[in-house]
């Protein structure tokens, strides 16, 4: 049978890893959307090269280029809010991994504290 101490312990760890399993889903995405934005980046100055127009309020700026240019500073939005997401979740972890660390320390310490306890009893 398992001690609590010792499911507390698994379920801490448990929570440690989800929260570095989610840091690092975060970290890929804004990775992702970084090479994304660089991609729409090259496309945006190939089309505005191709016209020979890089004023956005030029009547004739490619129709592609100004698509382009919202879906990168769209990507560069939801990149920000993913940014701070992962900062929440950094601070999370190091919070979980806290917790594990007291968990273990007192299942090291009740385990110790159990066993000096029945042996005091013996010899008093």
């Amino acid at each position: 049978m398992m001690k609590p101490r010792e499911n507390l312990v698994r379920l801490k760890l448990f929570q440690v890893n989800e929260k570095r399993r989610r840091l690092a889903q975060l970290d890929a995405m804004i990775a992702e959307f970084d090479r994304m934005a660089g991609e729409l980046d090259a496309q945006i100055t190939s089309e505005e090269t191709k016209a020979g127009i890089t004023d956005l309020n030029h009547f004739a700026y490619p129709t592609f280029a100004k698509a382009a240019r919202l879906r990168r500073d769209n990507l560069r939005t939801s990149q920000a809010e993913l940014v701070q997401q992962r900062e929440n979740a950094q601070s999370e972890l190091a919070e979980a991994e806290a917790e594990l660390a007291k968990a273990e320390a007192l299942e090291n310490r009740g385990g110790k504290g159990r066993d000096s306890g029945s042996n005091r009893a013996m010899t008093g």
